[in-house]
């Protein structure tokens, strides 16, 4: 038996059960020390990565971890049906098709081209090309719609200098256009380096570039005081990657007063915020504020990840709110379906139960 098909049987029976055991335990006079369900995602893979993978796993509760371990052991052809939920598909038709049906409901969207820590410059490159090959066919099919972009897929951990290349090439085309381009905020690694470059292109003149804040970081307010003086246009979201406690923020509803205290901050400052949010709470304090400011509907936007929370995406438009929807496409949407699972593990117990209880 292979040991995907044993951690499914096991978890098959928590299904039945509804209970999780423990990953250790002490049997007998011997004290056998039982193998993890999760020893197979801490295998070392060469990549020098396997302490930052434990750690991440670590950092979830034990069921969330144990759901999310048979989940990266399933085969993904099982995966991909309930992956596709929140991604537009896998080519650029896909996408253009999903936010022209996001535009038909006076919403916006933001298109993503999957992919991200690139080893090559060939790669790279390809990733530059398949860019500017959104910007075109937004143009082309006159989409409400622009781009984000990972800097890691630009090449940032390959060469700085030439991710900086890569992503003024992709900003000169979208300047003629009269279009956008949001650069994401990814794990930790990578913060400073993506800060610097924005920082670096709003000093040299270019105005239709933005950043991404993650309210889940503690460095978060001091970077959000950093950013206000240029008036720059800010995605915040709570954050996506689990990082150590050191560095991240990890109660619900510390991170959620964090959100509210950025974004606080952003508005007075009189920056363009993207509101990204699932989180009622959150909308709502965001709506409190807006109130309270009297600010303008073109002074900030809502923003939503695709596929995720329907109604409240409809309520923010009935309300008379802009939004705009993440709309992810690429046939790399493997690693970014397991971070939305890391992020939200419900989604990832309901694509087990799916797949498994009826077995």
């Amino acid at each position: 038996m292979t040991e995907g098909s044993q951690l499914a049987k096991f978890l098959k029976q928590i299904l039945h059960d509804g209970f999780v055991a423990p990953a250790h335990r002490q049997v007998g006079a011997n004290q056998e020390n039982h193998k993890s369900p999760l020893a197979p995602l801490c295998i070392d893979r060469g990549d020098g990565g396997i302490r930052k993978r434990w750690h991440r796993l670590t950092q979830m509760n034990p069921a969330n971890r144990l759901i999310l371990s048979a989940i990266q052991l399933l085969p993904r052809p099982l995966v991909k049906p309930f992956a596709m939920r929140y991604i537009a598909g896998e080519e650029l038709d896909d996408a253009v098709r999903v936010v022209r049906a996001v535009n038909s409901k006076r919403m916006m969207g933001t298109m993503d081209v999957l992919g991200e820590n690139v080893g090559t410059r060939e790669e790279s490159l390809a990733a530059v090309g398949a860019c500017e090959e959104v910007l075109h066919s937004i143009h082309y099919n006159r989409l409400d719609a622009n781009l984000s972009i990972k800097l890691t897929q630009f090449g940032l951990k390959i060469d700085e200098e030439f991710c900086r290349t890569n992503v003024k090439r992709l900003l000169g085309i979208a300047s003629g256009y009269n279009n956008f381009v949001r650069i994401d905020m990814e794990d930790s690694s990578t913060t400073d380096e993506t800060l610097g470059l924005y920082e670096r292109l709003r000093s040299e003149g270019v105005e239709h570039v933005g950043v991404v804040i993650q309210a889940n970081m503690r460095r978060s307010e001091e970077d959000v005081l950093r950013l206000i003086p240029v008036k720059a246009n800010v995605r915040l979201c709570k954050g996506a990657y689990i990082e150590p406690d050191a560095i991240a923020l990890r109660g619900k509803e510390e991170i959620r007063l964090n959100y509210l205290k950025l974004l606080k901050r952003l508005l007075e400052g009189k920056c363009y915020v993207g509101i990204a949010t699932h989180d009622d709470f959150l909308v709502n304090g965001a709506y409190q504020y807006i109130q309270e400011m009297n600010l303008p509907r073109s002074d900030y936007e809502f923003q939503m990840l695709y596929g995720v929370k329907g109604r409240l995406r409809d309520r923010i438009v009935a309300d008379g709110h802009r939004l705009r929807v993440y709309v992810p496409f690429g046939r790399s949407w493997y690693a970014y379906s397991i971070r939305r699972f890391k992020e939200n593990p419900q989604i990832a117990w309901y694509v087990f139960q799916a797949i498994f209880s009826g077995s």
